[in-house]
């Protein structure tokens, strides 16, 4: 008995002329809020003003609210590739064969780069437990837990030290100093003693 064909998927249409020029000018005004939000967030940091990005891109702030609903899914944005860089950064340090100094090595490389990036300490901050966001700010914490685990196994941490904790002292130095690498890294420098056992 001969078997039946397999029915064929309809052919998907192309989009109308009109539809086409309306996605082209939806991206093109959603590179053009992406590039200014980067510029003015460099400047400002986390509380840039969203009016100033949107007078910067061109376009009103009822565009930018269009394609970036909450200042929040902005930021995940201008951040989203220095966060991932800051995890692939941070990597190799799970496998270091000294626990406590990998813990360090984490606490001051996240110093550097929130120093370097205007507003990403007081982002991270904010992102968590926030829905809507890509996970890349949630592995920053992860691998802060693990490198805290293993200090603490190797007796190289304090017992009763929490990622949270770490983060606080972070944030803290940092949301206060950020435009002072140098402060931030003098006051971090002072604070490592407490980190270590």
């Amino acid at each position: 008995m001969a078997s039946k064909p397999a029915p064929q998927p309809a052919p998907v249409e192309d989009p109308a002329p009109e539809e086409r020029g309306v996605r082209a000018h939806a991206r093109r005004n959603h590179e053009k809020l992406r590039v200014a939000a980067n510029i003015v967030v460099a400047e400002q940091g986390a509380d840039a003003s969203l009016e100033e990005i949107s007078r910067r891109a061109g376009l009103g702030s009822a565009t930018l609210y269009r394609h970036y609903p909450t200042r929040l899914i902005l930021l995940d944005v201008v951040f989203h590739d220095r966060v991932e860089a800051l995890n692939a950064a941070a990597a190799p340090l799970l496998t270091s064969a000294d626990p406590g100094t990998a813990l360090v090595d984490w606490v001051l490389l996240l110093a550097d780069h929130f120093t370097a990036n205007l507003g990403l300490a007081k982002f991270l901050v904010l992102a968590e437990g926030a829905k809507d966001l890509t996970s890349a700010h949630d592995q920053v914490r992860d691998t802060g837990k693990k490198l805290l685990t293993r200090a603490q196994k190797a007796k190289a941490a304090a017992p009763d030290t929490t990622i949270g904790d770490l983060l606080d002292l972070l944030n803290s130095i940092v949301l206060t100093n950020e435009r002072d690498p140098l402060r931030v890294r003098r006051l971090l420098d002072l604070a490592v003693s407490g980190i270590r056992r």
